[in-house]
């Protein structure tokens, strides 16, 4: 039996029952594919079942205002994401006239989609044999044909991606495409895949020479640095703080947070009380100091780690406009702070 006849027959007697592969409809397959890049679907699929109840449609989610967007999207990270996605919806919402593209080439006009995910659009939704290679996708073709090419080389990614097109099954591409990325998600494992029970066993080539640990083979990645974060919570005696919207580029573009001095060293206690950043802030205003967190609160993003603290100032009151302190929790923010604000200032 081919390998894609394979495939398809294990996926339909495997697959899990996931909501958006209970329907055709380009919106919510757009949907799905966004929220899961870089994500688990466990982790996801909270958020697409969200999404689709609050914005039902793409006209729902292009009528919103960005803040809402960004406040349900509020913990899956990569906020990227979610600031295209919006873009994306108004496009074609205004432009398109809710419709959305109907193949690969036009699909990957729209922000925020590559590759996997218009290949991913265009096969379900439209019946395309356009290949999809997600992880999943490069674990199981390196093992089983044996490729020791990096997957993510130039040479890799192309290498891989003429692979997988010239293995698609043209007459069900978008079973096939959902059946080897289900079969990489749930048999070929990164770690400890079901060898035992696989329906490729006899012909895989990283069973057959021991390889299954060493493939795929990834380049390294560039070195992770690491950021000092202190955030300045300013609370005032009605009860007023400074929440303020992080500026549009960097990481989390439009979110919210307390005013922050960020550094490439740790601060003790003496060297923050007497930062320039502080008394930008405060002057000669008394306040009352204290710090909420002896040990850092380590938030680990894919290029950088940051060490944070979050320093208490109560003062009389507040050196420019504040938001009361009952609003902040209605806006955007970073995990990071969500979790802060849940803890100090209660649910």
């Amino acid at each position: 039996m081919d390998f894609n006849k394979t495939l398809t027959i294990w996926y339909s007697e495997h697959k899990r029952d996931l909501p958006w592969r209970r329907t055709k409809n380009p919106y919510y397959i757009w949907l799905s594919e966004i929220i899961l890049q870089q994500t688990q679907i466990a982790q996801g699929q909270p958020y697409y079942e969200a999404f689709v109840t609050k914005y039902p449609s793409v006209f729902d989610l292009a009528n919103a205002q960005e803040t809402e967007v960004l406040k349900l999207w509020q913990g899956l990270g990569y906020y990227s994401r979610a600031r295209n996605l919006y873009t994306t919806a108004k496009y074609i919402a205004t432009e398109l006239n809710g419709v959305f593209p109907n193949t690969y080439k036009e699909l990957l006009k729209l922000k925020g989609v590559g590759d996997y995910t218009a290949s991913a659009i265009a096969s379900i939704c439209f019946g395309e044999p356009t290949a999809v290679v997600d992880g999943n996708v490069y674990r199981v073709l390196s093992r089983y044909f044996g490729i020791a090419t990096p997957i993510n080389s130039t040479v890799g990614i192309k290498e891989f991606k003429a692979l997988a097109t010239s293995l698609m099954d043209h007459d069900h591409p978008s079973d096939y495409n959902q059946a080897i990325m289900e079969f990489g998600a749930v048999q070929c494992k990164p770690k400890n895949p079901n060898c035992q029970t696989c329906p490729l066993n006899d012909s895989c080539v990283a069973l057959q020479k021991n390889l299954i640990d060493q493939l795929p083979v990834k380049l390294k990645k560039t070195k992770v640095s690491t950021k000092y974060f202190n955030f300045l919570v300013l609370l005032s005696t009605d009860k007023k703080t400074l929440f303020q919207k992080r500026a549009k580029k960097g990481i989390w573009q439009n979110l919210y947070q307390f005013p922050l001095l960020e550094t490439d060293q740790k601060l003790q206690i003496a060297d923050f009380k007497t930062h320039p950043f502080i008394q930008t802030y405060l002057g000669d205003a008394p306040y009352e100091f204290s710090l909420y967190n002896n040990i850092d609160i380590v938030h680990k993003l894919s290029h950088q780690h940051l060490h944070t603290k979050f320093w208490i100032i109560e003062i009389d009151q507040l050196p420019q406009q504040g938001m009361p302190v009952a609003e902040i929790k209605h806006h955007p923010t970073p995990i990071l702070i969500s979790n802060f604000i849940d803890e100090f200032f209660g649910n």
